[in-house]
């Protein structure tokens, strides 16, 4: 019956993919949603009035200006036919390209303006319910720390999406990228700052939002390494009236789901707060969430490194190596014991996303950070490279002495004039969904036909 309703209010005129990937919340709403917002938990209600019968999404959103509906043949333009020279990577909804709004498009605010368009690939394991909630949350939530979304289409079978463009690519790319140089420390802090700014938010509203998937992936960086939360997929709205959680079926990202949400199905704004303790124990060591190369035991970080975030005397030796203990040493502790919290088994002991940013915002204006953590031991005499005919055991004498010293001073002052301070900023990074693995020549970067 619930599908039944749902198939003839929701979508007369799209086909839906299916996915098997339903929510199913265990209690009903107890009291009336809020008219400020549509919610998810409408399309459980037998009420056709809330969605349009041609496009399948609210009314509120297709009458919202600042969204934009596009056509397929729109979207081929602006990615120049989903060209593999415009192919960005791909996630678990699909393929993203980039691409660009001209005149010929969008006469609004849109247009002159560079986008991510991200593809739903049929075979992929999400599907209509993932492109709807990503619609209906970024359609009328904005904030400077979640990505913008531009405009989507529904079109027979096409899901699309579009968002702004972001330069810097995702985080996973920047911490664990093979070719990226190393994230220096207050960068890691604006990003953790940014981030949490935008969970805090979600967790706020009237109508409280559950991201459900926060990771390093879905969190892009724009040209000042500001963050911004994507990927709206797995969203769900928080509990309403006297419900303290909301039961759906287990999904996320091994490594960084909260335990009650795993044993049980219950989720809440605290397994968020679980989620971004992962993600600050990634940016401490420069390690991933879920590592299958490492060890058996030191394969889930958060029960591996977990135990050592309150202990200031190990700490150093779980410190990301790449920072070459150019961090703030006050900050590290603050930072490794706010994990450590985030991080508790008991979701009630964990702090609220405000106390998070409270928390994370001082750590910025920490002053003893090591100049130059760069170490390097003048070598003696004995240990200089000397060009000489002589026989080692052989003593200088005089003239010689003098001139095997000068040669020494010359290598010492060779060695500092090579030595180059690494970059901050990584090179080649792209944008990302929430689970964008690739780049281009890897073998995703032929065009999916459109329908």
């Amino acid at each position: 019956m619930l599908l039944k309703i749902i198939s003839n209010s929701i979508l007369p005129c799209c086909l839906k993919p299916q996915s098997s990937q339903q929510i199913e919340p265990e209690n009903k709403v107890s009291k009336q949603i809020s008219p400020k917002r549509v919610s998810l938990l409408d399309m459980n209600r037998n009420d056709s009035t809330v969605f349009s019968d041609k496009s399948g999404l609210p009314d509120s959103l297709i009458a919202w200006k600042n969204i934009q509906n596009f056509t397929v043949e729109e979207l081929k333009l602006i990615t120049n036919n989903f060209s593999s020279c415009n192919y960005l990577g791909k996630g678990g909804f699909g393929p993203v390209y980039k691409g660009f709004i001209d005149d010929r498009i969008s006469t609004s605010g849109a247009a002159h303006q560079t986008v991510a368009v991200k593809l739903l690939d049929l075979n992929s394991r999400q599907g209509h319910r993932e492109w709807l909630a990503e619609v209906i949350f970024l359609g009328q939530l904005a904030h400077p720390h979640l990505v913008k979304l531009i405009g989507y289409c529904c079109e027979d079978q096409n899901r699309l999406l579009v968002y702004e463009y972001i330069p810097q690519g995702n985080l996973e790319n920047h911490l664990f990228g093979r070719y990226s140089d190393s994230l220096p420390w207050l960068t890691r802090l604006k990003i953790a700052v940014g981030a949490a700014k935008g969970l805090a938010f979600l967790h706020g509203g009237e109508q409280p939002v559950i991201y459900r998937d926060f990771k390093a992936s879905n969190i892009l960086l724009d040209s000042d390494f500001g963050a911004k939360l994507s990927d709206f997929g797995l969203a769900l709205d928080g509990p309403q009236g006297d419900n303290t959680h909301v039961t759906t079926r287990i999904m996320g990202t091994e490594g960084y789901a909260a335990p009650e949400y795993i044993m049980t199905g219950h989720v809440t704004t605290k397994s968020d707060v679980y989620c971004f303790g992962v993600v600050l124990l990634e940016l401490l060591t420069g390690k991933r969430a879920m590592d299958t190369s490492r060890p058996t035991r030191e394969r889930n970080l958060v029960s591996w490194l977990r135990p050592l975030l309150r202990d200031s005397q190990r700490l150093d030796r779980i410190m990301d190596p790449r920072l070459d203990g150019a961090y703030s040493r006050k900050g590290a502790k603050k930072l490794a014991t706010l994990a450590y919290h985030c991080l508790s088994h008991n979701a009630k002991t964990r702090p609220t996303m405000v106390d998070v940013v409270m928390t994370l915002e001082p750590l910025l204006d920490l002053n003893d950070i090591p100049v130059n953590s760069f170490v390097y031991t003048v070598p003696t005499q004995g240990e200089c490279t000397i060009i000489s005919n002589q026989k080692p055991d052989e003593t200088y004498t005089g003239d010689e002495k003098k001139e095997a010293e000068n040669d020494c001073r010359e290598q010492v002052n060779q060695v500092h004039k090579n030595y180059i301070l690494r970059s901050s900023r990584s090179r080649g990074a792209v944008y990302s969904d929430s689970v964008l693995h690739t780049t281009l020549g890897n073998g995703y970067d032929m065009p999916i036909n459109v329908v």
